[in-house]
């Protein structure tokens, strides 16, 4: 292998013959667990959609809560050690991947984490399977040793980013040509994310269980309890709003960053916000979740590949303030359906959530149905289901492809 990412790679597995006659295809799926997240998001949602199209989905990661979902829809889960980043451990998934490729009759290979896509990337090469890659975000790296790590997501037949601003980095830095890149951006479940679906019961017990006060707006950031993802930004630009007639509600698991949970809390007292902050958890309603908030905030200091919270508040008719890199450029209409401010600016970010939470009523139902009639547009599960089973189609069977699906810019959408 060329310890040089911007190469070709000439040893990338090519693609196999049409599958077996009188089976279904068959697609692994591999990452490395199946506990909450965008990846595993995405996952679950294109096994859905493999099984509905009458494909096999099979699935191989580590485990963990969602694994029933890909069950409950038809396909198959395979639990191996694929969280581990151990060189070792790396090696050995090659064998347990490539024993699963042929006792399953895997027909492609879909890897969507690094460190299992090594495995999955030489377990194709063994078993002469065609190997595809999902780029999740723009994988970080200076170090020669850790681009060429992050290499192996650029050595797909075909490569996935999950959006415009992902898609130029994997060109740019990884050296992945136009005709191998596929930029599907990551889609939102219109029918689970619904404002007209979302009993009034659901919000009634959300709003006990969090202890919400009646008739305080609620500014909320869904998102893990990390450094990275805004909260302390956030926090000080709460303190700068004119009036602390607001609740901050983070929503989102903290019991991995204790140390940094502990920390927020003290910068609550500091910033004589007591009262007004609360730390949540994890939701499993995120639906109800954004019908509770007066304005979603995504304040992420560094670039989300993507950022999934932006589009389901947005499909739930929501203000979004979101932070001006990465994919949000791509999803977040300014002065449209929401807020873009510069990242670390807690002075813009401030002033933005006091504009969106002085919204008068009109002004904010008018900005709710173009963010809606935006997610339908561009951002529909189901476009992201397609364009993938599209590529999928056009590995395996060459000959009668599909068209691929093309999302629409984001100019226009609303015309």
């Amino acid at each position: 292998m060329s310890a040089d990412p911007s190469t070709p790679f000439p040893d990338v597995p090519g693609a196999m013959p049409e599958a077996a006659a009188g089976r279904p295809p068959a697609v692994l799926q591999v990452l490395p667990a199946l506990v909450t997240g965008g990846v595993e998001r995405g996952t679950v949602e294109i096994a859905q959609a493999l099984v509905k199209a009458g494909w096999r989905a099979v699935v191989a990661s580590a485990g963990g809560t969602m694994v029933r979902e890909i069950e409950r829809a038809g396909g198959t889960h395979i639990t191996l050690p694929l969280k581990t980043k151990n060189p070792f451990g790396i090696r050995r998934n090659i064998r347990h991947l490539a024993e699963l490729i042929e006792r399953e009759n895997i027909d492609l290979v879909h890897a969507r984490s690094r460190a299992p896509a090594w495995s999955a990337y030489f377990a194709a090469k063994q078993t002469g399977r065609p190997f595809m890659t999902t780029f999740h975000n723009v994988y970080g790296g200076k170090g020669r040793l850790k681009r060429w790590y992050n290499s192996v997501m650029a050595r797909g037949l075909r490569v996935i980013a999950i959006s415009q601003f992902v898609g130029r980095a994997a060109t740019k830095i990884y050296g992945v040509e136009q005709d191998r890149l596929r930029i599907i951006p990551r889609g939102v479940d219109l029918s689970r994310f619904d404002p007209e679906m979302v009993h009034p019961s659901r919000l009634v017990q959300l709003s006990k269980e969090w202890q919400l006060k009646d008739g305080l707006p609620v500014v909320m950031l869904p998102g893990r309890v990390t450094r990275w993802k805004g909260h302390v930004d956030l926090l000080h630009a709460a303190q700068r709003l004119p009036h602390r007639d607001f609740q901050l509600v983070f929503v989102g698991d903290h019991e991995q960053k204790p140390g940094f949970r502990d920390e927020l809390i003290t910068l609550v007292k500091k910033l004589g916000l007591q009262g007004h902050v609360q730390l949540v958890g994890d939701c499993r309603d995120m639906a109800a979740a954004f019908m509770l908030a007066d304005v979603v905030v995504s304040a992420s200091s560094e670039p989300e590949g993507f950022g999934r919270i932006a589009v389901e508040a947005q499909a739930m008719g929501r203000p979004v303030v979101a932070t001006d890199h990465g994919g949000s450029r791509e999803t977040v209409l300014p002065g449209v359906t929401g807020w873009l401010v510069p990242p670390g600016d807690r002075g813009a970010l401030s002033k933005a959530i006091g504009e969106a939470l002085a919204l008068t009523p009109a002004a904010r139902a008018e900005m709710a149905s173009r963010a809606r009639a935006l997610m339908i547009h561009n951002f529909d599960t189901r476009l992201m289901c397609a364009a993938t089973l599209a590529v999928y189609t056009e590995i395996l069977f060459p000959d009668h492809h599909a068209e691929p699906v093309a999302t629409p810019a984001l100019e226009g959408a609303l015309g």
